[in-house]
């Protein structure tokens, strides 16, 4: 992505992203007595004064108060077996389909009808956007137990981007109707989409700082370190499956060329592997902790 033109339409989908959720998706999500309780927690953040997700935090505490007014029942034992998140999103039923996709096989387009939320179950997938002049920016990587395309529940008509598999990759498409019963029904399940859409927008927003204010070495060191997993529960995973400097350009905003220079810098300095697959070392972090630019409070 370049700091031209394409920029501005970069930042706008940015925006949107963050902005994009709806009083009435989160009044469906904290409609039960836990899922207020994972609200709670969650807007307790202390976050920058005036930046999008104090916003964002802001616009769920009014939402949770209203919930609060009309008095949330707690969950009450059916006889049912307690709902599992991770069966629900593993089996296929009327609303759900599992599908495989290979390398380069695309999920949706840029402009299609939004109807469906997916969740990846293995691989990884990107979300490029294409501005009017035909830039095209890599805005996302998601990999597994990640959502996407959950702007169709906020009332986006249409995809703002498309989305391909990196890997070989098991995704599960879950239809509009279906994924709304469940965020309403079942707390456990909105626990979790909760947990994604917070994590989701405040990743929208560390991007934006990044590209605004890093330099493109470090915003690639940072791109490297987060497909590797570091910063994540767990432990990381330093290989990373190949992936080619022409995409590592596109989603840090630069050349191919300047991509390729700093790659063969971090190898030199032993931060990184580099022989087909990308082995990502510990290292790396200094580079983009080094000099990390802070927002006034």
């Amino acid at each position: 992505m370049t700091r031209d033109g394409s920029f501005e339409f970069y930042e706008r989908y940015m925006r949107r992203s963050i902005y994009g959720f709806k009083k009435k998706q989160l009044q469906l999500a904290a409609s039960s007595a836990r899922g207020i309780e994972f609200m709670q927690k969650q807007v307790s953040v202390k976050l920058p004064q005036g930046s999008q997700m104090a916003t964002l935090t802001l616009g769920i505490e009014a939402t949770l108060k209203e919930c609060r007014v009309k008095g949330a029942a707690p969950m009450i034992s059916n006889g049912k077996p307690p709902f599992d998140p991770k069966v629900f999103l593993s089996k296929v039923n009327g609303g759900r389909a599992i599908s495989d996709y290979r390398k380069d096989q695309i999920v949706y387009r840029q402009g299609e009808a939004a109807d469906s939320v997916f969740y990846v179950q293995s691989g990884k997938v990107k979300a490029t956007v294409v501005s009017e002049q035909g830039k095209e920016a890599v805005v996302a990587v998601l990999g597994i137990d990640d959502f996407f395309g959950e702007g169709c529940l906020a009332g986006q008509p249409l995809r703002l981007s498309t989305v391909s598999a990196m890997t070989q990759c098991v995704i599960v498409r879950i239809a509009k109707a279906d994924i709304t019963r469940v965020i309403h029904d079942e707390p456990a399940f909105a626990e979790l989409f909760i947990a994604h859409l917070l994590a989701r927008n405040s990743r929208v927003e560390e991007d934006l700082v990044d590209q605004l204010f890093n330099s493109s070495e470090k915003r690639l060191a940072r791109i490297l370190l987060l497909l590797a997993n570091f910063g994540k529960e767990g432990r990381p995973d330093p290989i990373i499956a190949k992936i080619s400097q022409e995409t590592l350009a596109e989603m840090i905003g630069t050349t191919r060329s300047r991509v390729s220079h700093f790659m063969n810098k971090f190898r030199e300095l032993g931060l990184i592997d580099y022989n087909g697959h990308i082995e990502v070392h510990s290292s790396l972090l200094n580079v983009v902790l080094h000099d990390q630019p802070q927002l006034r409070r």
